[in-house]
């Protein structure tokens, strides 16, 4: 199952999809297109555990989104990048596997 959040922005600019697939957080610009949000050519990219870190920080809309959707203790730990991935863990937890 693939979960997904989008951001559009009030000021014009493009819209931003997160979405959380085995195990990985990924992100990528949505360009408008005659008047509604559009995907094309956007490639989906894999956020950094620095990216992650400068959410969980600034207590992002993505950062509550990821929290409720791997938990603190998996956010935190893929934030660190240490041990298994995430999809390794939810294999190991009473969440279900991303």
């Amino acid at each position: 199952m693939v979960l997904r959040l989008c951001l559009e922005s009030g000021d014009g600019s493009p819209a931003k999809e997160y979405r959380i697939e085995e195990g990985n957080v990924e992100v990528r610009t949505l360009y408008p297109e005659g008047g509604s949000i559009r995907g094309t050519g956007s490639v989906w990219c894999r956020l950094t555990p620095e990216q992650l870190s400068i959410h969980v920080e600034r207590n992002t809309v993505v950062a509550q989104w990821l929290e409720r959707r791997l938990g603190w203790r998996r956010l935190l730990q893929a934030c660190v990048d240490q041990g298994p991935s995430m999809g390794e863990v939810a294999e190991n937890t009473n969440h279900p596997a991303l």
